[in-house]
C-alpha cells in the first residue's frame, strides 16, 4: 500500500493521558476524558490538533456532551472525524453473569448502543471494539505476557463481543477487533480466537500496532495474516527496550508508561513505514496516530508527529 494514499487522523491522547505535574514522573496519572471539567478545554485541544497540521481526529464524545454539542464543537474546529472506540466489559470481572434475554444483560450493552448512535450521527460506519481497560485487573500489574490466561474467560468474553457486534451491525456499524495490552484481548491466541469465532462479514480487525509489538507480536505479520479483515489501525511508536523489560522484569503498565514506553512516531524502534506498507492494496480505512504519553509538551508532540507524517507521505 502506498502511504501517501492512506487517511490519517490524530487522537487527542497527548492532552489526555498526562501526569498531574508534568515535571514529576511520580505524580498522579490523569485521564482527562473522564474529567467533567475537560469539556471546557476540549475546543482548544482540537484547535491545537488542527494548527499542528492534521485535518482529522478520533471521534470521542464526552459523557458530559450531547451529540449536538460535540457536532458544533467539531464543526468549529474544522476537523473531520475518524472512527471511535468502544469497550466490552467482562461480566465476571464485575461479579455478574447475567443470562441472555435478561433485562440486566440487555443493559450491559448500553455503552455499545451509545457508540453506535454516535457513529451513525457522524456518518462513520466502522469502530474499534476492544475488551475493557480495567485498572483493577491483574494484567494491568503484569502486562504484555498473557498473565492469568483462562480459556473459559476468553469464551465468556467472546460471547459478549459477539453480542456487541450484533448491536453494532444492526445499526450499520462494522466493528474491528482491537487488541490492547493489559486487557483480556492481549495475545495473538486471544485476538485470533475471537476473529476465528466471529465471521468476517460481521467483524473486522482494527489492530493497535504498538500494543502488538509490546506483547512481542510482529505487527507486519499480523497485518499480512489478517489482510482480508484489517479495516482501521491505531499507529504508535515504542521504546522496545522498555517493552522487553515489561515482559522480562515484570514492570506494571503504569511503570512502563512512566518510564517512557510511548514515543512520538520516528523516535521509537518500530518500523512504522514498513508496517503501513504491509497494508493490502485498496485499504480504505483510517490510520489513527496515537502518542499515549507524550515525551514532550502535547503541542510540540503533535507538531513533531505532523512533520513525521509529512515526511513519510511525501
Amino acid at each position: 500500500m502506498q502511504i501517501k494514499d492512506l487517511r490519517f487522523a490524530l487522537n487527542a491522547i497527548q492532552w489526555i493521558n498526562i501526569k498531574e505535574d508534568p515535571s514529576d514522573p511520580n505524580s498522579a496519572s490523569l485521564w482527562r476524558f473522564a474529567d467533567p471539567t475537560f469539556v471546557a478545554d476540549y475546543p482548544e485541544v482540537l484547535g491545537e490538533i488542527r494548527a499542528a497540521g492534521f485535518d482529522a481526529t478520533m471521534m470521542e464524545v464526552l459523557a458530559t456532551q450531547t451529540l449536538q454539542n460535540f457536532a458544533a464543537m467539531i464543526e468549529k474546529s474544522g476537523l473531520k472525524l475518524a472512527p471511535g472506540y468502544v469497550q466490552v466489559p467482562l461480566m465476571s470481572d464485575h461479579g455478574d453473569r447475567f443470562e441472555k434475554g435478561s433485562f440486566e444483560r440487555a443493559h450491559w450493552f448500553d455503552g455499545v448502543r451509545r457508540r453506535a448512535e454516535e457513529s451513525n450521527y457522524f456518518g462513520l460506519n466502522t469502530i474499534f471494539l476492544a475488551a475493557e481497560v480495567n485498572y483493577l485487573a491483574s494484567r494491568w500489574e503484569k502486562p504484555a505476557i498473557g498473565h492469568d490466561f483462562s480459556e473459559a474467560r476468553l469464551d465468556e468474553l467472546t460471547d459478549l463481543i459477539d453480542e456487541a457486534v450484533d448491536v453494532l451491525n444492526v445499526e450499520g456499524v462494522r466493528p474491528g477487533l482491537h487488541n490492547h495490552v493489559g486487557t483480556w484481548i492481549e495475545t495473538e491466541h486471544e485476538y485470533e480466537h475471537v476473529l476465528n469465532s466471529i465471521g468476517a462479514e460481521r467483524l473486522g480487525a482494527s489492530f493497535d500496532i504498538g500494543h502488538l509489538e509490546w506483547a512481542g507480536i510482529s505487527a507486519i505479520d499480523a497485518i499480512t495474516k489478517w489482510s482480508d479483515r484489517v479495516q482501521d489501525l491505531h499507529l504508535k511508536d515504542l521504546d522496545l527496550d522498555i517493552a522487553r523489560r515489561t515482559r522480562q522484569e515484570g514492570l506494571t503498565y503504569a511503570q512502563a508508561t512512566d518510564l517512557g514506553l510511548y514515543l512520538e512516531p520516528g523516535l521509537g524502534h518500530l518500523d512504522l513505514v514498513g508496517t503501513l506498507q504491509a497494508l493490502p492494496d485498496g485499504f480504505d480505512g483510517w490510520v489513527i496516530i496515537e502518542v499515549d504519553r507524550a515525551s514532550m509538551d502535547p503541542v510540540a508532540s503533535a507538531q513533531h508527529t505532523a512533520r513525521w507524517l509529512s515526511e513519510v507521505t511525501a
